[in-house]
């Protein structure tokens, strides 16, 4: 309840109504992206901060490798339950955007927490921009094994010199990229080295810096964030009229796979023995599913897929789920588990 209660959830749950109920209210998008950078910014700060008073200690190290590892994984076991239910290309591009992470769920999870009184490391962000990455990398490799399939014995093919396999064959219009380029692609997006950089620059500048950013990474923060879910809120409204066309089996994997990936989350934490705020928030990231940094990716890695499919159900399904019932739940259940 405390959740539904909580003035940012309550305007994103406002801006779903109206969108659905089709009012004009719309944010201008630049001051959308604003508003999403700003938030990428402060959180990168804070997780700076929280580095600098920290240092890297065991534990921080344990939750990193804990978040590397369910980045991987967490691709990989959806592209083994896809493969055969829907065409292997989709199953390939929505297994990256689920394997991947949702900075908007993971900044709502952080005020969650602290409203809640729940400790939780701010090197978490750390875990945040490393688990970004993997999925794509998987959903690569995928896409250049189903083109190697498709090509041999019927095509000839040429091997680029990255290690990228495409057809010489006329009408092949979208060669695939090399997982160098695709790594270039992830890493130098706007928004992920801004995080990157506020990360850098609240490390270096420590307490002093804390002090300094207060009023603009922490007495804003929680106004910005409200703002920015109810231009979500109207974001979803939009792309839940496009989910509603899905085959039932991904709409069924876009409810039930974030609880699935968040248990698997808890019980790494619980081998890793992370406290239970990190557990938390590892629940978080491997529960949520990216609808910014891979879907652009993947509109030019992997061309097969239906961007409708990789984009429409993570924002129009999963993420207001995760929002509304998934962080009060990973939360209790963490908290619960690890005290």
């Amino acid at each position: 309840m405390q959740n539904f209660l909580d003035p940012a959830i309550l305007f994103f749950v406002f801006g779903i109504a109206a969108g659905l109920l089709r009012s004009n209210l719309e944010i201008p998008p630049q001051i959308a992206k604003f508003l999403s950078l700003y938030l990428l910014m402060a959180l990168g700060l804070k997780g700076g901060f929280a580095l600098a008073a920290s240092g890297l200690s065991p534990a921080i190290a344990a939750s990193l490798l804990a978040g590397m590892i369910m980045a991987f994984v967490v691709p990989v076991l959806g592209y083994a339950f896809l493969k055969n239910r829907v065409p292997k290309f989709d199953a390939a591009a929505v297994a990256a955007s689920y394997g991947s992470v949702s900075a908007v769920t993971f900044v709502t999870a952080m005020q969650f927490a602290e409203s809640g009184g729940i400790a939780v490391g701010g090197h978490m962000a750390v875990a945040m921009v490393l688990m970004e990455s993997p999925a794509i990398i998987v959903a690569i490799v995928l896409a250049n094994m189903l083109r190697r399939q498709q090509v041999a014995g019927t095509q000839d093919v040429r091997l680029t010199a990255q290690g990228t396999l495409v057809s010489a064959s006329p009408g092949n219009g979208n060669p695939a990229m090399s997982i160098r380029e695709v790594l270039h692609e992830s890493l130098t997006n706007g928004t992920h080295l801004l995080l990157l950089a506020s990360l850098a620059i609240g490390f270096l500048s420590g307490e002093s810096g804390k002090e300094m950013m207060k009023p603009f990474s922490a007495d804003l923060f929680k106004g910005m964030l409200a703002f920015f879910l109810l231009d979500m809120g109207l974001v979803v409204a939009n792309n839940l009229r496009d989910a509603k066309g899905k085959a039932p089996i991904l709409l069924a994997y876009a409810v039930c796979s974030p609880f699935v990936h968040a248990a698997l989350a808890l019980l790494l934490a619980m081998l890793f023995r992370l406290p239970a705020g990190d557990a938390a928030l590892l629940m978080v990231l491997s529960a949520s599913a990216s609808y910014i940094v891979v879907p652009a990716v993947l509109r030019y890695a992997v061309p097969e897929a239906n961007p409708s499919v990789y984009l429409g159900l993570p924002i129009g399904v999963t993420f207001p789920i995760n929002l509304l019932i998934g962080i009060p739940v990973y939360m209790a259940a963490a908290t619960a588990v690890l005290g």
